[in-house]
This record gives structure tokens, sequence and C-alpha cells, in this order.
């Protein structure tokens, strides 16, 4: 007798196995993801919307009310819903491509606004599905299509440091973390704390998963868990930035 895999019950069983490539992380993400959202009950008052680029994938990813923006307006559309709507549970997920680069005016923008949404970025650090060009978030030294000697930061820039970044300019009541696929039980604890900070309308919350993409990386299975690991980790600190749900000492 076969063992079926033990899913959230917010997933759509027929959508899968999913329609990433083989190693990518957003799976993992996403499952960390519905896990959430599965252990705080809000399945029936929850609205996705996902980006473009691969974690435009993700659109029936859930048994939930979903929505696909154009790429880097998954944040306004959102916020719109929620402003229409303020008893859901809103949550936008998408790339560092759309969170950093095309949609970083919404990000900010909303950060400072401090709207009670949720979103979430997957960090891997190339424009996966157009064939892994440079993106906001590569690294130092990283090959991509675009940067086929490695990314200069002299001529590039640093890559881009999300969390922080919203943490810096985020209100009172904004919660803010990074997290790993690299640690799925941390990630759901991040995705939860998050989604209860909208919940008790504190404030705005934002984290980022760093991710996997071995095809554009190409990278081998040991290659990819050390990069994810040990790479990124060392620059894409792990951890929670801004806690509002924590009682102050």
């Amino acid at each position: 007798m076969s063992v079926q895999p033990v899913m959230p019950k917010c997933w759509r069983v027929e959508s899968k196995p999913h329609k990433f490539c083989p190693g990518c992380g957003h799976g993992l993400v996403l499952k960390a993801l519905g896990e959430a959202i599965d252990e705080l009950g809000i399945q029936g008052r929850t609205a996705f919307g996902c980006d473009i680029g691969c974690s435009l994938l993700s659109w029936d990813f859930f048994n939930i009310d979903t929505v696909q923006a154009h790429h880097g307006r998954v944040t306004p559309v959102m916020t719109g819903i929620k402003r229409a709507n303020p008893d859901l549970i809103c949550i936008g997920y998408m790339g560092d491509g759309g969170g950093y680069a095309i949609g970083s005016q919404h990000l900010v923008n909303a950060a400072a606004r401090n709207e009670k949404i949720t979103l979430i970025v997957a960090n891997n650090t190339v424009y996966a599905m157009t064939g892994g060009q440079m993106s906001p978030t590569s690294m130092p030294g990283q090959k991509t299509e675009t940067s086929p000697y490695g990314r200069d930061p002299e001529t590039t820039g640093m890559p881009v440091q999300g969390p922080e970044m919203i943490a810096a300019i985020s209100r009172e009541g904004a919660y803010v973390a990074r997290g790993t696929m690299a640690n799925l039980r941390q990630l759901k604890s991040y995705f939860k704390k998050a989604l209860e900070n909208q919940i008790e309308g504190k404030g705005f919350s934002f984290v980022e998963a760093l991710s996997a993409c071995p095809t554009n990386w190409r990278t081998n299975a040991p290659e990819t868990w050390n990069y994810v690991e040990k790479e990124m980790t060392n620059y894409f600190t792990v951890g929670e930035i801004s806690n509002p749900l924590q009682p102050k000492q």
C-alpha cells in the first residue's frame, strides 16, 4: 500500500505535484505557508495574490480565493482587496524581482503606510522564469546570464536586503522577518506570526524566504543546499527583525 504525503487542508490536491522545476524552493516555502494557514484556521477568510515570475505558478496551489497580478503589482492589488474588505486576511506572494525591482515602489510605500496585509518574498537571487538574469538580490561574485563573470559590486551595487530596508521605514506594529527553506519549522512560525499580526490589526507584515533555483544556478543537490544554508545566510541574516507580538521587557 502506498503512503500518501500529508498535505495542508488548504491545498488543492488536483494541482499536485506542483509545476515548479525539480529542486525549486517555491514548493517548500508554499508548503510552510499552507500549514500556517491551516494551523490558524483562516482558510475561509484568506485571499491570496501572486505576482508574475515563477511565483505565478502558485495561482492554483491553494484552495482559497486567489488572484494573479501584473509583474510587481501584487502589493497594491492586495492592498485594495484589504481596504475594500478589512475582514479578509490578505497575502501577497512574489519573487525578489517582483518585490525589490519592478514592485519596490509599492512594497516600500505599503510598509510606510502600515497597510494591514502580509507580503512574502521568495528570494532565490536570480530572475528565474526569464532565464536566470541578475536580480536585485544576486550575491557579490554570483554568475548569472547577465553577469557571466560574477556580479561586481563596484558597478552594480550590493544586493538588496529587503527585510532590513522594510524594518527601517515601517511604523510601529510592523512584523518583519527573514526565514529560509532550509528550516521549514522556523519559516512556518514566521508566517504564522506575520498572519497573526495582520489578524490582530497591528500593522504591516513582511517575510522574506531564502529559496533555491538549481535550474538557473546550475547546481546539484549538495551544491544547492550548501548555497542556501551557507552562502546566502552569510549575507542575508535569518531571524526576526521586528516583532510587535513579543511583549516588551
